[in-house]
């Protein structure tokens, strides 16, 4: 009777800490959709509560960490319960770095609404975002649905946003050599659409980390990248 109340007690812990991942991760959704939504309608008021809801994010982060050091402390997992406890740890974590880079997209927008746009390249991140984000949706629910499939569809998909951005960037480089006054509106934009290419860089580590709960093998570390702006490294 006393280990069946223990493993009720855990089974309630974990639940908990489960539930507020997918608050969180709402949460994140949301501002990646509003920070791109206030960026291509240069809405401020929107991008001012986007960068009020990273508070939440962040806090939500914590009290996800202190969560689950309590489950370890006092409920001993095994070693798939702790598999799925570290999982937690690192899945709030890449959530919490999505949200910095939503409020990052939020803080340029006031800049930005005071320069002349540029062509539709606020609306072209707007899609890119909307990719992320459909592809963050679907990642939390291959982790409520321990589903590996799905979530080895996400991490091809991420190719879909490096492309996406590598169209931009060379957007952004035709658009300055054509006309120098774009150079200030081209750098504040290639800044987001990079940060929007790490969103999903984040949600596809997300989709690594159901692969590993649901098998215990992390993926290939060679995974498809599709983004080829930036130099190699060690050359």
């Amino acid at each position: 009777m006393q280990d069946q109340h223990i493993a009720s007690a855990f089974d309630r812990d974990l639940e908990a800490v489960q539930a507020q991942i997918m608050k969180m991760g709402g949460l994140v959704e949301d501002a990646i959709r509003n920070g791109a939504l206030s960026l291509e309608s240069r809405d401020e008021e929107l991008a001012e509560k986007v960068r009020a809801g990273d508070k939440v994010i962040d806090n939500l982060e914590i009290m996800i960490n202190e969560s689950a050091a309590r489950v370890i402390a006092l409920r001993a997992p095994t070693a798939i319960d702790l598999r799925l406890i570290l999982s937690v740890i690192k899945i709030s974590a890449n959530l919490e770095r999505i949200g910095d880079y939503a409020n990052n997209m939020a803080k340029r927008t006031g800049v930005l609404s005071q320069i002349a746009p540029v062509n539709d390249s606020a609306g072209a991140i707007r899609r890119m975002a909307r990719t992320v984000e459909a592809m963050l949706k679907d990642a939390l629910d291959a982790y409520i649905q321990r589903d590996a499939e799905l979530a080895a569809d996400i991490i091809e998909r991420d190719q879909e946003v490096d492309q996406m951005y590598n169209a931009l960037f060379r957007e952004f480089l035709t658009f300055m050599m054509e006309d120098p006054r774009n150079i200030t509106a081209c750098m504040h934009l290639h800044f987001i659409a990079k940060n929007v290419e790490r969103m999903g860089d984040l949600v596809t580590s997300i989709a690594e980390q159901v692969i590993y709960l649901v098998t215990g093998q992390h993926p290939d570390e060679d995974r498809p990248k599709a983004d080829h702006t930036s130099m190699p490294t060690g050359s």
